[in-house]
């Protein structure tokens, strides 16, 4: 999936449909001069549903048709005929897909089972026939109600990613990279900041054909929490992940630091993130010897204290099968 056919924020309008209306009929045949009323009642107008989909991955088909009606219910007729329900709209969604209010931006529900179906707004009521208001004093009723409108309002659809590993770094820390080589996926990857402006997500290939999913996710800057450069766009993905894999280049002026902003921008945001398990992984090891590593080893283990790391590099392959041992092993205790 290219980076531009990844839609993860979408707003939708969206209208219910109204009820019909209810007949005023009175019944008439041959021999029967007054036969009464006899009018049925108007159909309920049409629901708007939201239901889960598994096989969908992203909010795309809702980039350019943002207007959803559901049908009108039909009017009762004679012989207390009711008229037909207005037909229902779904808004088919990927799992894991959060529905606000946009006006309020309150959060309705949230769809996270396949098939799962909640209803938006409901139809209008149909409108009573006739016979419903016969009585000893008034036998003929010259007069139904009416249906019931229905209701209009706009919707914020808002994907946050399913995945087994979420990827977490600054700008060009080598996420990218990482994920071409653990997976099949083909993320963009240049030598800039903010190559990756959408989540990519690919299936990880562990021993005796087992695997799991692992999204890399746009770079955090400090002050992201305040919605600094990409900010809340891309930070509610991270909710989402059973594991959180801290990356962060052996060039960085100070690894430890880099990696407590990082946290501490989670933190910001959401503290439930910190309940999450973290695994660092000190990238871009091909430039270092052996020397240097265990001198960083030494402090690492000084400032890191209870958090797990080790050294790995995309390009040369190094630590990449003991990083796929560490985060299965993360993912199933």
């Amino acid at each position: 999936m290219t980076e531009g056919n990844f839609v993860d924020y979408v707003k939708v309008n969206v209208a219910s449909g109204n009820g019909g209306k209810g007949s005023s009929h009175l019944h008439r045949e041959k021999y029967v001069a007054k036969g009464g009323p006899d009018g049925g009642d108007g159909g309920r107008g049409g629901h708007v549903i939201v239901r889960g989909n598994k096989n969908l991955w992203t909010l795309i088909h809702y980039k350019f048709q943002k207007h959803f009606k559901a049908g009108h219910g039909e009017h009762g007729s004679k012989n207390r005929s009711t008229g037909a329900d207005g037909g229902d709209v779904y808004l088919e969604v990927p799992l894991g897909t959060v529905i606000r209010d946009t006006a309020s931006n309150q959060v309705l529900f949230e769809i996270t089972e396949d098939q799962e179906e909640k209803i938006v707004l409901e139809g209008g009521k149909g409108g009573r026939g006739n016979w419903h208001f016969k009585s000893p004093t008034n036998q003929t009723p010259r007069y139904a109600q009416p249906g019931i409108s229905g209701e209009e309002t706009q919707l914020t659809l808002e994907l946050k990613v399913l995945a087994d590993v979420g990827l977490v770094g600054f700008p060009n820390a080598g996420k990218s990279t990482l994920l071409s080589v653990m997976t099949s996926a083909k993320p963009k990857i240049a030598d800039y900041e903010f190559t990756t402006l959408k989540p990519n997500l690919g299936i990880v290939q562990y021993r005796d054909f087992r695997s799991f999913v692992m999204a890399d996710i746009p770079g955090i800057i400090e002050g992201a929490a305040e919605g600094k450069g990409l900010g809340h766009y891309f930070l509610r993905h991270i909710e989402r992940n059973a594991t959180l894999l801290f990356l962060i280049p052996a060039d960085s002026n100070d690894i430890s630091q880099e990696y407590h902003i990082l946290l501490n921008e989670l933190k910001k945001y959401n503290p439930e993130l910190l309940d999450k398990r973290r695994l660092v992984a000190i990238s871009k090891c091909d430039m270092l010897d052996e020397e240097l590593i265990k001198e960083m080893q030494m402090e690492l283990d000084k400032d890191l204290q209870d958090v797990p790391y080790l050294f790995i590099s995309s390009v040369a392959q190094n630590g990449i099968q003991e990083l796929k041992d560490r985060l299965w092993k993360l993912l199933n205790d």
